[in-house]
């Protein structure tokens, strides 16, 4: 078995915390140590007898994925990058063309990696079912066991029992009222549609050269011209943009006679919003879930979390209240799917905090923008053991750095030098520099203060590169 993860969301409802450059399946939301990515990771490897795993990905989010599958020691997984978003059949299409290359009858695990699965043991039995089904040739969906009538989810409507405890899928349904989804709850034939797939790789691509010619053949050209790019596998960027953008249900488990659902009970969760995260958190005696540095004085049934600073709370009910670096939400719990509603507001007036955190993570390491004012900025700098920026130069600002800990080498101009604690350097506008850490175990941190007339980070003339970026960004 192959597992495929598909870790390309944003999870904008779940904003301040989750963004477009740091989205929820890369944080710890459900476990301190480990993100919801790291979690899914491991699910998968216990489920069967796993060679590799595949982590369809975004761009912009490579290297913040491959540090974290270092960070659990997952070494055989390919990280397969979409160039841009097409949602879900195409996606899965890259992967199942890429597994076909050694097996076509293998079968793949498809999830997303933003989900919570409480109960292990049960979803691992479950892929055995899903997996015997897959061999004769069935495309398996996931049925969640509803726990409630959810007007948030999509439901499946199961059909007549078949072998290894599956049933026919009978019919997909949208996202229901309350009363519809009461309904579908009392009568028992309805799940809730997980987005969680069991296949052979050739039982998919068979469906969706059927159904979806064009996705095929865009996903085959693109994977038929892949390039390894480090440790990433970079599919032909010209050929898949030409690929409709469909969700897998529409494209192929709608209309296909092939669709299978089997049961899943297994405390599985989207954790799609605040209220959906508040459900799996740990609570108070008074229903409250608390993260961080939080005093609460009559509240009842809220999610509070704090990131840096102190928060109080006092007499309220209900409530959501995140703060972040740069950011607070406060919402109604029972309002929270509808935090999507700030996010479109925010794009709309081209505010940072949409896609960014004021800590930024980069393959070297990272910076937080610790202060700004007129004419200056003031950053503190990690970078990674053995790590390098790109040599690049600037037109608009000079640069003064300062290393607090460890030792930098530090090309300015024509000049390498070798900075220590409390030892600094002065970098003039349109000098060609590069900052490296040449030690193998020490982290090296650095505040820089630049000063100028322009601090975006566009204004980067990039030289040369270690992680083969091109563009702008630092």
């Amino acid at each position: 078995m192959t597992p495929v993860i598909l870790s390309g969301g944003v999870g904008s409802r779940l904003w301040p915390l989750s963004r477009g450059m740091y989205p929820k399946q890369l944080l710890c939301l459900i476990d301190e140590k480990k993100s919801m990515l790291q979690q899914t990771v491991l699910r998968s490897l216990g489920a069967a007898s796993v060679s590799r795993s595949i982590v369809v990905c975004n761009e912009e989010h490579r290297f913040m994925v491959g540090e974290q599958l270092n960070q659990i020691d997952c070494s055989n997984v390919c990280i397969l990058l979409e160039p841009q978003g097409r949602n879900t059949a195409p996606a899965i299409a890259l992967a199942a063309f890429e597994v076909a290359k050694e097996n076509p009858d293998e079968i793949m695990l498809v999830m997303p990696a933003d989900h919570v699965i409480a109960d292990t043991d049960a979803f691992h039995a479950a892929i055995s079912k899903a997996s015997k089904l897959a061999a004769e040739g069935d495309l398996v969906t996931f049925g969640v066991v509803p726990q409630s009538a959810e007007t948030g989810y999509g439901y499946i409507r199961a059909g007549s029992a078949r072998s290894h405890g599956g049933f026919e899928v009978a019919e997909f349904k949208e996202k229901p009222s309350e009363e519809i989804a009461q309904a579908y709850v009392e009568s028992g034939d309805y799940y809730w549609n997980g987005g969680i797939f069991v296949f052979t790789a050739a039982s998919y691509l068979e469906e969706l050269q059927r159904f979806e010619p064009e996705i095929f053949e865009c996903a085959s050209r693109a994977v038929s011209q892949a390039k390894n790019d480090l440790d990433f596998l970079r599919v032909d960027e010209a050929a898949f943009i030409q690929s409709p953008s469909i969700s897998i249900d529409y494209a192929v488990m709608e209309r296909t006679k092939k669709a299978k659902v089997v049961p899943l009970d297994a405390g599985w969760n989207d954790v799609g919003s605040w209220s959906a995260l508040w459900d799996v958190s740990n609570k108070d005696e008074n229903g409250n879930a608390i993260t961080g540095d939080v005093v609460l004085s009559d509240t009842r049934n809220s999610h509070i979390y704090s990131e840096n600073k102190l928060v109080s709370v006092l007499g309220v009910d209900n409530l959501v209240v995140v703060e972040t670096d740069d950011a607070v939400l406060v919402a109604d719990r029972d309002s929270s799917q509808n935090v999507k509603n700030i996010v479109n507001q925010l794009e709309s007036l081209e505010r940072t905090q949409v896609s960014h955190h004021r800590k930024v993570y980069r393959p070297w390491g990272w910076y937080d923008s610790i202060d700004a004012g007129d004419r200056f900025q003031v950053k503190r700098i990690q970078v990674k053991p053995g790590a390098k920026l790109s040599v690049q130069m600037h037109y608009h600002r000079a640069e003064h750095w300062v290393v607090v800990r460890g030792t930098a080498e530090v090309l300015n101009g024509e000049q390498t030098i070798l900075l220590r604690e409390n030892e600094s350097t002065y970098i003039p506008i349109g000098a060609t520099h590069a900052l490296r850490n040449p030690s193998e175990t020490q982290i090296l941190e650095i505040i820089e203060v630049q000063s100028g007339s322009y601090f975006g980070e566009d204004d980067i003339v990039r030289f040369e590169d270690n992680y083969g970026r091109a563009g702008t960004t630092k």
